[in-house]
């Protein structure tokens, strides 16, 4: 099928290349000129506005409609590119939002949208590259069927991606599962911060691989664990106690008191998430490189002398 894809920053990329691979054409739009000249070198064809990418769009699948991808931040600029999307579009075509954006947004945009609008929750971040993402998608199930061989070509395979359901449920979906990895990420710090400080001089590394191969709590986190150790030494050397992010796990814990959830967890691993902006810890300097791990964030690193 073709596929129109706007944001080629790292996940778009990936987004555009893993549909390439699959053997779907590709039209793809960045803001940047060096970006979409990456995917134009991939294989895209390079278009230089949205409306350019639009028109190269048209007449394709027989008339089966368009089939955009967005792939930019969340916020106003999901906002500004469907605006720039709006007049040409029409109910035979639909537009996937595979950003973070909070679900209730993603609830008034389809609504707004003439489009069908999918909200999809993406995981796996940049270093799923080779093995593909995890995608969970709310909204028409005629969209999400329409998208399938791209889902299939983007995800891990047809396991990789399900409709959750309605509109807001892909990313809502998503937004429970990043609250669940702020509390993962929080126990693991905790338990390696006391293998640290505790009664034995341990090799990091190696308690991480050794937990990771049979272990009831073995995982991909964990193996991110291990890698933050062999690169970083037991200690982890410079890395600072400051975890960049939260606002997803904002949104969690603010619709769990809305539906009278109880989330201690989550809320600790948020509230500890905060504190780190203000004292130092080493569950958290654990939680700081493994952002690194999974999702290519920058690792802030102490000064000399901290």
């Amino acid at each position: 099928m073709e596929l129109g894809v706007i944001g080629l920053g790292r996940m778009g990329q990936i987004v555009v290349n893993r549909s390439l691979d699959a053997g779907h054409d590709v039209v793809a739009f960045d803001l940047s000129a060096e970006a979409t000249a990456t995917a134009a070198e991939a294989g895209a064809e390079p278009a230089d506005s949205v409306a350019d990418l639009c028109d190269r769009l048209d007449g394709s699948d027989e008339g089966d409609g368009k089939r955009i991808w967005l792939m930019v931040p969340a916020g106003e600029p999901v906002d500004a590119t469907l605006a720039d999307l709006e007049p040409h579009l029409d109910a035979d075509d639909a537009v996937v939002d595979g950003g973070n954006s909070q679900f209730q947004a993603s609830v008034r945009r389809a609504e707004e949208t003439d489009a069908a609008y999918l909200d999809c929750g993406t995981s796996g971040g940049p270093a799923s590259a080779e093995e593909g993402f995890s995608l969970m998608v709310g909204g028409p199930e005629w969209a999400y069927e329409a998208f399938v061989p791209v889902f299939d070509a983007v995800a891990t395979g047809p396991d990789g991606h399900d409709r959750m359901g309605e509109s807001g449920s892909g990313h809502y979906v998503k937004m429970v599962h990043n609250g669940v990895e702020y509390a993962l990420m929080q126990a693991y710090g905790e338990g390696f911060e006391l293998l640290t400080e505790g009664r034995y001089d341990l090799d990091m590394e190696s308690v991480a691989r050794t937990w990771n191969n049979g272990a009831v709590i073995r995982s991909w986190l964990l193996e991110l664990c291990e890698e933050a150790f062999r690169e970083e030494g037991s200690d982890l050397g410079d890395v600072a106690d400051h975890v960049a992010g939260g606002s997803t796990g904002t949104w969690t814990v603010r619709e769990a008191l809305e539906q009278e959830v109880p989330v201690p967890l989550i809320y600790q691993a948020l509230a500890e998430r905060f504190d780190s902006r203000n004292e130092g810890r080493f569950s958290r300097r654990l939680a700081n490189r493994l952002r690194y791990g999974f999702g290519r964030h920058e690792v802030a690193r102490r000064s000399d002398g901290e």
